[in-house]
């Protein structure tokens, strides 16, 4: 399995951090690309560095790339995930602007008819966010907001973020741990 991670300046930065954490343990490949908001988040919202969260992917490319492979596809890959996708983000790429790696890595990926999940982050939503939501999974992206679930009881802020990517991990069948499954408590 070969995914490509996104992670974009909007609030909410841990989920892609975990994500790269939870792929790494599970020996997934990722290919990471931040945007500049993405890697300001980072020191605003966690106590993790830009460094750190770089060394838990397997590659990376600076969100300037245009020429890195994942801009291309004929690189296979097996989806991407964007964690989180800032509404900036997800206007380019609803409207084919791919003014940024990430944009066009997307974009790619829509075109080679591979799995896209975005975590978007915002509220309220506004007319115009909910257009191109609905824009794109027309095209069969998916858009998975990390909507906080209770019926498991979370009793950490680790259980939430761990329920956000768990969701996304199962949109590709990848076994995991992070939260119990419905019937199992």
């Amino acid at each position: 399995m070969k995914l490509i991670i996104g992670i974009t300046g909007s609030t909410g930065v841990i989920y892609g951090i975990r994500m790269l954490e939870t792929l790494k343990k599970l020996n997934v490949e990722t290919h990471l690309i931040m945007s500049q908001w993405g890697e300001k988040c980072i020191s605003m919202e966690t106590e993790h560095t830009v460094d750190y969260v770089k060394s838990l992917a397997t590659n990376t490319s600076d969100e300037k790339n245009m020429a890195s492979s994942i801009s291309s596809g004929t690189h296979k890959v097996d989806g991407m995930i964007v964690a989180p996708c800032s509404m900036k983000t997800l206007s380019a790429i609803a409207n084919g602007y791919d003014d940024t790696l990430v944009a066009r890595a997307a974009g790619v990926t829509i075109k080679e008819y591979r799995k896209l999940i975005l975590m978007v982050r915002e509220t309220p939503l506004s007319a115009i966010h909910l257009e191109n939501m609905l824009k794109l999974s027309r095209l069969g992206v998916v858009i998975l907001p990390p909507v906080t679930e209770f019926y498991t009881k979370p009793k950490s802020i680790d259980d939430i973020i761990n329920h956000g990517v768990g969701k996304c991990l199962d949109q590709f069948d990848i076994e995991h741990d992070l939260y119990p499954r419905w019937g199992t408590f």
